[in-house]
């Protein structure tokens, strides 16, 4: 039994590989995208476009990004602010698709 529970989470290390502040701000990023209708791997046709948790995601990213002021690397400072620029205009375009054509779910 000792085996495989280090077995499973040997496999499970290499899958997601180490966890740092870059790999969490990302995988916020990717969170606020799935909300903003961003296709999902294996699944047919338009995401669902969920604003409100999309904002709340933005929001969380901005708060952290305040936070950590003064304490992040220069690779992280650029992270952050690309992901923010790239997520804000996403979130800009998707109010205007759904105010024109279907309802905020």
């Amino acid at each position: 039994m000792a085996d495989c529970r280090k077995s499973c989470e040997e496999k499970l290390d290499e899958s997601l590989g180490t966890i740092d502040f870059s790999t969490f701000i990302i995988s916020l990023g990717t969170s606020a995208l799935y909300h903003l209708g961003a296709n999902v791997p294996d699944v047919e046709g338009p995401g669902v476009i969920n604003l409100p948790l999309a904002r709340n995601v933005i929001d969380i990213i901005v708060m952290l990004n305040e936070k950590t002021s003064g304490n992040l690397t220069e690779d992280e400072k650029k992270l952050m602010q690309a992901l923010l620029f790239d997520l804000r205009l996403k979130y800009v375009e998707a109010c205007g698709r759904t105010s024109s054509s279907e309802p905020i779910h």
